[in-house]
């Protein structure tokens, strides 16, 4: 028992001011749509007419290349929760770097253009960088997924410790009349046992998010060449064809799945030959689960629609579980509840390690006093 005291004790200590960071920047971005309205972010959506005849994506894509004439569209998206937001990326040259491109907002019912270069800056995408990176990179992603490697070995520990810990105690005891240390630690425990399921669920799909880049880095290197090699047409294309069209296929070979974006034939961000599109599902989970299709950059066929490999369903499947963006604003209320609750526990432990040293300095024992739930 004193190996899973220790184990407890300094793996929570290692990693307690990296989480209440990432539960202080996760809080404001669970609500980060509600946000964005709110505050005049993101431009609303206009009110259409239930009997209004929808807009071509063609009609969408003609309008960019009017306002903007000799450019090149390289890929549009449709945003995730609010399909009618298509975001349309150009450049002067099709294989333009990303940040040398600028982005157009429409309507994807109307047509209407919403916004152009939509603002990447404020408060949201600075805590969304600290969150996801430390504004360090990917060694900034690696460091938080050891974070939360230790996070987890501090949970399973703390479950250890807590059968033996509460044999004399009733469930939920708060020990009010005691010192406010052992209140604390009362509700360290309680709190912590109530969440274990949540923070281990958490905890661990927040490990695996940390390796999106390396795992989507892996796919691009070994399986995306495979992919482009299907069909391949080593001629310069004599035309392209339209992206209603390739979309309309597209649906018919994957039906019950929707397209979430269009990779247009250049040499950057696909093949110069070849449509790539990623489709997703209609469930809450596979809504999140990206599957990508190649069509023939002239006929429009479907040429190839690949599964993504485990690793990468793995990541695409714990997304939603981290977030907890999946089951609309009464799971978002959930999740800032429980994020509030990691809040308490996180600092109740950060207090009792405090106290812990503060006792062992008074009494002279030194480092090697026994942790607070002993």
């Amino acid at each position: 028992m004193r190996t899973w005291q220790a184990i407890h004790s300094w793996s929570s200590l290692l990693c307690t001011l990296f989480l209440l960071m990432l539960c202080l920047t996760g809080l404001p971005l669970i609500f980060a749509d509600e946000i964005e309205v709110a505050t005049g972010t993101q431009a609303a959506l206009p009110a259409i007419s239930a009997q209004a005849a929808p807009v071509s994506v063609d009609a969408i894509v003609a309008t960019a290349h009017a306002r903007y004439p000799g450019e090149f569209l390289r890929f549009m998206t449709w945003d995730r929760d609010e399909p009618r937001r298509l975001t349309l990326n150009m450049a002067t040259t099709p294989d333009a770097p990303a940040a040398a491109g600028h982005t157009l907002e429409f309507d994807d019912a109307s047509g209407i253009l919403l916004d152009e270069q939509p603002r990447k800056t404020g408060f949201l995408q600075f805590a969304l960088k600290l969150h996801q990176t430390l504004f360090l990179g990917l060694a900034g992603e690696l460091l938080l997924g050891v974070m939360g490697l230790l996070f987890v070995l501090a949970i399973v520990s703390g479950v250890v410790l807590y059968g033996p810990f509460m044999r004399k105690l009733s469930f939920g005891a708060i020990r009010r009349q005691r010192a406010l240390r052992i209140r604390m630690l009362d509700l360290h425990n309680l709190l912590g046992i109530c969440i274990t399921a949540w923070l281990l669920v958490v905890g661990a799909t927040g490990v695996v998010n940390t390796l999106s880049t390396p795992l989507f880095a892996l796919w691009s290197a070994h399986e995306l060449p495979h992919l482009m090699q299907s069909g391949q047409n080593a001629a310069p294309l004599r035309h392209m064809a339209s992206v209603d069209e390739v979309i309309g296929n597209t649906k018919a070979a994957l039906p019950g799945r929707r397209v979430s974006g269009v990779v247009f034939p250049n040499a950057h961000f696909g093949s110069a030959h070849h449509y790539l599109l990623w489709t997703l599902g209609n469930t809450p989970i596979t809504s999140r689960m990206f599957q990508p299709v190649l069509l023939d950059g002239e006929s429009g066929h479907v040429l190839y629609a690949s599964v993504l490999p485990w690793y990468l369903r793995v990541l695409e499947i714990s997304r939603p579980f981290h977030f907890g963006d999946y089951g609309g604003f009464p799971l978002k209320i959930l999740w800032a509840v429980l994020d509030l609750m990691t809040i308490v526990i996180l600092v109740g432990g950060l207090y009792l390690w405090v106290r812990r040293v503060a006792r062992s300095a008074a009494t002279g024992v030194g480092g090697h006093a026994p942790p607070p739930n002993t």
